[in-house]
C-alpha cells in the first residue's frame, strides 16, 4: 500500500491564507506545483511512499473563483503546461468557508474530471493532489492515483519558523503514562505531534547519542540513525549508552545506541544505519525523515545536509561545539561555544554563515572516495591532512545536544512565544552568556540566496552535486 504526505513551506501557506480567504467568503481554488521525494520503502512502515513539497504558487490571475464546484480548464492547462515544462505535480488548494476538513461527493466527481485531464495533457504516470484549507486553520488532503482510487495525505507538514503538524485526530490523542508531566507542562497535543515524527540522526558521538536519548524521553518514536564509525576509548567520555566493552568490541556507533534506545521499553522504532549520510543506497531512509538532526563533525557530511535541507524543505538542526585551549599545563580554555543552527527554506544556511569550508568537504570527500589520491595529495601538501584530535567534554557536548531539542519543541509548541524561534544560537560556556546571532544570505548562494531550489525535492543527480 502507498502512502503520501505533503510538507507545505510556511510562507507559500500564508500566501494561501491571503489570496484565497478574503471578506466575500467566496469559494476559490489556487494552484500550486509541488516537488516529490519518492521512497520506495519507509524504513518503519516497509511501504513505498509520496513525499510532495510545495515549491511554486501560481500567480493572481491562476486563482479562481468557483461555481457548483467547477472552475475554469483554461487556468488549469497553465498549471498543467508549467507542471510538464517542471517535471512537477500539480496541488488543487481549496477554500470552502463553510465546510469542514472533507471532501464532498461533488469534489469526487469534479476531481476525477481534472485527474482525466491530467493523463490526457501530462501523461499517466502524472498525479492530482487536492487540499481542502479551512478558515479556522485546518489542512486536510489526498492524492488521486487513479480515476478509480486516491489516498489520504496521512500527515501536512508546514515548515518555516515554526513546525505545525496536521493529521487525522490530531488533539484527540492521550499521553502514556511516561509522558503525563510533561504533558502538564506542554499539553497532550505536542506529545502526540512528537510520537508523529520520523526523525534521522546524522553523526552519534557526542551530541548525537544525546539527541537519541533525549528524543524518546520526549515522545518520539521513530528514529533513524546514520554514523559510519565503531565505538573506540577514545569516545567513552561522551558517547551516551556505550560501555567499554563495546569499544574492546569495536561495536558500531548506530547498534549500541539503537540497543540502549530499545532498553528504555518505551516502544521505539529504530533503525540503524552504518554509513555516511552521502551513500546513494541510504537516500529512501533520509528522505523518508520529517526533521533531520545535524551532529557530524565533518564539513562534507555538513555539506550535503546544507543542500537537503532546501531541496526537500525538510529542518535541519545542526549543531557544533567549539572548544580551543592555550597550549600550557594545564591547558586554559580560550573559546567554548556551544552552536545550533535551524536549516530550511527562509534560513540562512551553514555556507553563507561561513560553517562550512569547501575546501575541507572536498578533502575529506577525497579521503572517504580515493585514500591513495589524499595520501599522495597530502604528501606533496595539496591537502591540509588531519589535525590533532579536538578537545570534547560530556557536559558540553549534552548541553549543546538539549539546545537543539530545546530548539524543536518550541517550533513545534511555542513555548517561548512569538518571535522566540532562533536560527542559530550560540551558548558561550566561559562567559555565561548566550547570544542569537543573525545573518543574512549571500544574494548569489544558490542554496539559500534563491528560492529555485526550495521544495524542489527529487532531481538528477541528487541536490544537484556531481555524483
Amino acid at each position: 500500500m502507498i502512502t503520501s504526505t505533503l510538507t507545505i513551506q510556511k510562507y507559500h501557506l500564508e500566501y494561501l491564507r491571503k489570496v484565497l480567504i478574503r471578506e466575500d467568503e467566496a469559494e476559490r481554488k489556487a494552484y500550486v506545483l509541488c516537488g516529490q521525494a519518492f521512497i520506495r520503502s519507509v524504513p518503519w512502515s516497509r511501504q513505498p511512499h509520496h513525499k510532495f513539497i510545495s515549491y511554486e504558487i501560481l500567480e493572481d490571475e491562476s486563482i479562481s473563483y468557483l461555481q457548483n464546484h467547477s472552475l475554469k480548464t483554461d487556468s488549469f492547462f497553465q498549471a498543467l503546461d508549467l507542471a510538464q515544462a517542471k517535471d512537477l505535480t500539480v496541488a488543487i488548494f481549496c477554500y470552502f468557508p463553510k465546510s469542514l476538513a472533507n471532501f464532498s461527493t461533488q469534489d469526487d466527481v469534479s476531481e476525477k474530471t481534472l485527474l482525466e485531464l491530467v493523463h490526457e495533457r501530462n501523461g499517466l504516470k502524472n498525479q492530482l493532489l487536492s487540499v481542502i484549507l479551512t478558515s479556522e486553520g485546518k489542512l486536510a488532503g489526498r492524492l488521486w492515483l487513479n480515476q478509480q482510487e486516491y489516498t489520504p495525505l496521512s500527515i501536512i507538514r508546514v515548515v518555516g519558523e515554526s513546525i505545525q503538524l496536521h493529521y487525522p485526530g490530531r488533539g484527540k490523542g492521550i499521553s502514556a503514562p511516561a509522558l503525563h508531566r510533561q504533558a502538564l507542562a506542554l499539553g497532550d497535543i505536542l506529545n502526540q505531534d512528537l510520537s508523529m515524527l520520523r526523525i534521522g540522526i546524522v553523526g552519534c558521538g557526542g551530541t548525537g547519542s544525546a539527541v537519541a536519548m533525549l528524543l524518546p524521553k520526549m515522545g518520539v518514536r521513530q528514529i533513524a540513525l546514520f554514523d559510519k564509525d565503531d565505538v573506540e576509548d577514545t569516545n567513552l567520555n561522551r558517547l551516551h549508552g556505550a560501555s567499554q566493552s563495546d569499544a574492546d568490541a569495536k561495536r558500531p556507533k548506530v547498534e549500541v545506541i539503537a540497543q540502549s534506545l530499545a532498553a528504555l521499553g518505551l516502544g521505539i522504532e529504530v533503525k540503524p544505519y552504518q554509513t555516511w549520510i552521502g551513500e546513494p543506497e541510504y537516500r529512501d531512509a533520509l528522505k523518508a525523515c520529517d526533521l533531520v538532526f545535524g551532529c557530524t563533525d565533518d564539513h562534507s557530511g555538513r555539506l550535503m545536509l546544507n543542500r537537503f535541507a532546501y531541496y526537500y524543505a525538510t529542518p535541519v538542526f545542526d549543531m557544533g561545539l567549539a572548544i580551543e585551549v592555550s597550549q600550557g599545563d594545564p591547558p586554559e580554555i580560550e573559546v567554548l561555544d556551544g552552536r545550533v543552527t535551524v536549516l530550511a527554506p527562509k534560513h540562512t544556511c551553514l555556507l553563507c554563515r561561513s560553517i562550512i569550508n569547501p575546501v575541507k568537504a572536498r578533502e575529506e570527500s577525497l579521503n572517504r572516495n580515493n585514500p591513495a589520491e589524499y595520501e599522495r595529495q597530502k604528501a606533496e601538501a595539496y591537502v591540509l591532512g588531519e589535525g590533532n584530535p579536538r578537545p570534547a567534554v560530556v557536559i558540553f557536548t549534552t548541553n549543546v545536544a538539549i539546545m537543539a531539542v530545546e530548539e524543536l519543541i518550541h517550533r513545534l509548541q511555542g513555548f517561548r512565544g512569538e518571535g522566540g524561534a532562533a536560527a542559530q544560537r550560540v551558548r558561550k560556556f566561559k562567559l555565561m552568556e548566550e547570544r542569537r546571532q543573525g545573518a543574512n544570505p549571500n544574494p548569489h548562494c544558490p542554496i539559500c540566496g534563491t528560492s529555485e531550489v526550495w521544495g524542489r525535492g527529487d532531481i538528477t543527480p541528487f541536490l544537484d552535486q556531481l555524483e
